[in-house]
């Protein structure tokens, strides 16, 4: 906090002198040399920029086994620290915790990478992945506090499905998947939302109700922009020219998967933030199941994606999450602004129609910003 804006609240009446005087006092004593850090900063910057290129210019000169044993090295003295350090770490600073455990993850992932190079593997990505998940996930479960842990968590499990599934389909042994494959792979790429229940239910059970926080939020964003992309890919007919039964049961599938953990978020977390989180997820998931027959129907299909969205801002006005509905009102608009030009993409190739366009751009600007300003909640606690 600077000093001038202190200045400014006494000014303005918001605070006494002797708030303003206290405030001034107790930022002096804490204030960080901020210029003093930066220059420490280059400085172990440089020194790892150079250890990297010397590391770099005689890579292939270092035997692959003592490459493969420092980096495991590195690994376990991470691990050891973290279990012999934790609780000092954490009473000192929660972050270097956090920074040791995401590094720690870091070093693993890139093992596998590692180990695939010097022995010349060519195994499908989503091994490796999963191998990873199993033996690096629990240590991001039980000791990470804040997005970046919680990011790697449902980045990787999120990667992993995908990856399988394209592996499936595309490039591994089941080339043209039957209705129990495509059954299960619709399952397997729905299941990360299945850590927003989860997150739920050990927030309250926790110390760390940040980490299972921003877990569940995450697989609330991931619910919501599979429910959007779906909705997008039925717009652009891109879903196929028949709608064939066992896709739109795969659809189906992935949606009862959403709907289940949003039941799940409700039952575990039955406060008004945890029943409009659990409806959104599960709302996500019916959107799915309708989207597959707006196949090629461009208004019905965007009309499904903004009643999603009208439903994610009546969620987030119950729940008092102001800058989720924001972002809902300004989606909203861009889809409309979208949709107009998808209906009348012909009016754009003359001045007069350019013209309408933007008329019209800046009215649905005005209305989203003033919708957002007048019913906006006026505070936004922890969703």
């Amino acid at each position: 906090m600077s000093a001038r804006k202190i200045v400014q609240w006494h000014d303005a009446g918001l605070i006494d002198a002797a708030t303003r005087d206290r405030l001034l006092a107790y930022e002096t004593e804490h204030a960080r040399p901020l210029v003093l850090w930066a220059v420490f900063g280059i400085g172990a910057l440089a020194i790892g920029l150079g250890l990297v290129s010397v590391v770099a210019a005689n890579w292939e000169d270092i035997p692959g086994l003592v490459r493969l044993s420092v980096h495991f090295a590195l690994i376990a003295a991470m691990l050891a620290g973290l279990f012999l350090r934790e609780q000092r770490l954490a009473q000192r600073s929660p972050w270097a915790v956090e920074a040791l455990v995401f590094v720690t993850a870091a070093l693993g992932l890139s093992f596998f990478g590692h180990l695939g190079q010097v022995y010349q593997t060519s195994s499908p990505l989503w091994q490796p992945l999963a191998v990873w998940l199993a033996l690096f996930a629990p240590l991001l479960l039980l000791m990470g506090r804040s997005w970046p842990a919680a990011l790697a968590v449902l980045g990787g499990t999120v990667w992993c499905a995908w990856e399988y599934a394209t592996d499936m389909t595309g490039y591994g042994a089941v080339r043209d998947p039957g209705f129990g494959w495509l059954m299960w792979l619709a399952f397997v790429i729905a299941c990360p939302v299945a850590f927003a229940p989860l997150a739920a239910a050990l927030r309250a059970r926790s110390d760390r109700p940040d980490f299972w926080r921003r877990l569940e939020q995450l697989a609330l964003a991931y619910a919501v922009a599979g429910a959007s992309l779906a909705c997008a890919i039925a717009s652009a007919d891109a879903f196929g020219e028949t709608a064939l039964l066992r896709e739109w049961a795969s659809m189906a599938v992935s949606g009862a998967v959403l709907v289940l953990a949003g039941l799940g978020v409700m039952l575990a977390r039955p406060t008004v933030s945890g029943r409009m989180a659990g409806a959104i997820i599960a709302g996500a998931g019916g959107v799915l199941v309708i989207a597959y027959a707006c196949n090629d129907l461009t208004v019905a299909a965007a009309l499904l994606f903004m009643a999603l969205w009208a439903g994610i801002a009546a969620a987030a006005l119950a729940a008092q999450w102001r800058g989720v509905f924001q972002l809902a009102v300004g989606v909203i608009a861009l889809r409309l602004i979208i949709l107009s030009f998808e209906l009348a993409g012909d009016l754009l190739t003359s001045g007069f129609g350019l013209i309408l366009s933007g008329v019209m751009i800046l009215g649905v600007a005005w209305v989203a910003v003033r919708v957002s300003k007048r019913f906006a909640p006026p505070e936004e606690p922890g969703a």
